[in-house]
C-alpha cells in the first residue's frame, strides 16, 4: 500500500490545507509571492499537517480550527528549508532549483523570515496560551538547530550527543509540536497532548536518522538532490559518525571539503554504504521508533491511532 493511502480519508481536508497554503505564502510583494509559491509547488509529503489533523482526532475535530495549526506548522517547516538551503549552499530541493539558486541568498533569507512571521500570524486564531508558548519555543529551537548546523560544519571531531541534539532541534521538535498542537486544537486533555508530543518526538528522530541513511543508500532521482550531498556540505550525520570509527575511513572522510571531486566523493559514499555504519544507524532509528510505538499504545484506540501507527511503520521501512 502506498504511503498516502494510509491517510486517504484526510484527502479532502489536506486539499483544503493546500489551497490555504497557497494563499498564505502569497504577498503584496510579487517577488516574495513568487519565491514562496516556487517552494510550495515543489511539493512534499506534508507530514506535519497530517500529524496535526490526526492528533486533533483524539479530541473534537473541527477542520476550520485545526487547519490553521496545520498551515502554521508546514510554513515553519518551509521557512527552515529555505534557510537550510542558504546555509548549505544547496542548488536543488526536491529536484527543483532552490530559492537561493533561482534568486539569491538575500531573497531566500527574507522569504524564510516572511514565512516564519506568517506562521505566527496564522496561529493567533487559536486562543490558547499554551499553544502559543509551544510554537514560540519550537521556533526558537529550530533557529538554534540552524545555528548549530553552521557551527558544526566540517567538524569531524563532533560526537553522537552533538548530532542527536542537532536533529532534535532541526526536525524532531517540529514534528512533536505538530502532534501536540494538533491535540490542543482538538481540545484534548494535557495528559493526551503531552503523549502526542512524545510520540512525535520519537518518530521525528527516527525520521531524520532515516533521511540521513538514505543520503548514502538512495539515488539522486529518489532524493531530489545528489547522493552524499550532506557530507559534501559538511553536515556530519549518524552514518558518518559510525563510519569514522574505522581509522582508515576517518582519514578519508575528514579530508572532505566543498571542493572534493565527484570521483573522491563516490568512493567515500560507497565505503560508508558498504560499512556497518548503515546497519548500526538503522538500529538507532528503530530504537526511537519502538519508543514511539510504546507511547502511541498508551493513547485511546481510534482510527487516528491506527493511522499514526501505519505512518510510523512507513517511516521505519523506507527504502535503504
Amino acid at each position: 500500500m502506498k504511503f498516502k493511502m494510509t491517510y486517504s480519508f484526510l484527502n479532502a481536508d489536506l486539499d483544503l490545507i493546500e489551497q490555504e497554503l497557497e494563499k498564505t505564502v502569497s504577498s503584496n510583494e510579487p517577488l516574495l509571492s513568487e519565491a514562496g509559491l516556487h517552494l510550495l509547488q515543489a511539493g512534499g509529503k506534508r507530514i506535519r499537517p497530517v500529524f496535526v489533523l490526526l492528533s486533533a482526532m483524539f479530541g473534537e475535530y473541527d477542520i476550520d480550527k485545526v487547519k490553521k495549526v496545520a498551515i502554521a506548522l508546514e510554513i515553519i517547516h518551509m521557512a527552515s528549508l529555505v534557510h537550510d538551503d542558504v546555509i548549505d549552499d544547496a542548488e536543488l530541493r526536491r529536484g527543483r532549483p532552490t530559492i537561493k539558486a533561482k534568486w539569491d541568498n538575500r531573497i531566500a533569507m527574507y522569504t524564510g523570515d516572511y514565512l516564519f512571521a506568517r506562521s505566527l500570524e496564522i496561529m493567533t486564531s487559536l486562543e490558547n496560551i499554551t499553544a502559543h508558548q509551544i510554537l514560540s519555543k519550537t521556533i526558537v529551537e529550530v533557529s538554534l538547530g540552524e545555528i548549530e548546523q553552521i557551527k558544526d560544519k566540517y567538524d569531524y571531531e563532533q560526537n553522537l550527543r552533538t548530532y542527536l541534539r542537532r536533529i532534535k532541534r532541526k526536525t524532531a521538535l517540529l514534528i512533536a509540536a505538530s502532534c501536540q498542537l494538533g491535540g490542543i486544537a482538538g481540545g484534548v486533555p494535557e495528559s493526551i497532548h503531552k503523549k502526542l508530543f512524545l510520540f512525535g518526538y520519537y518518530v521525528g528522530m527516527s525520521f531524520q536518522i532515516t533521511d540521513d541513511i538514505l543520503d548514502f543508500t538512495s539515488t539522486e532521482e529518489e532524493l531530489g538532490k545528489p547522493v552524499g550531498e550532506d557530507l559534501l556540505q559538511g553536515n556530519i550525520t549518524l552514518p558518518v559518525l559510525f563510519a569514522m570509527e574505522n581509522p582508515e575511513l576517518k582519514k578519508k572522510i575528514s579530508q572532505v571539503t566543498s571542493e572534493t571531486s565527484l570521483p573522491e566523493m563516490n568512493d567515500i559514499i560507497a565505503a560508508i554504504a558498504g560499512s556497518d555504519a548503515i546497519d548500526r544507524s538503522i538500529q538507532i532509528s528503530d530504537r526511537y521508533l519502538q519508543k514511539g510505538f510504546s507511547v502511541l499504545n498508551e493513547l485511546p484506540r481510534n482510527k487516528a491511532r491506527s493511522t499514526l501507527s501505519s505512518i510510523a511503520k512507513y517511516i521505519g521501512k523506507r527504502k535503504f
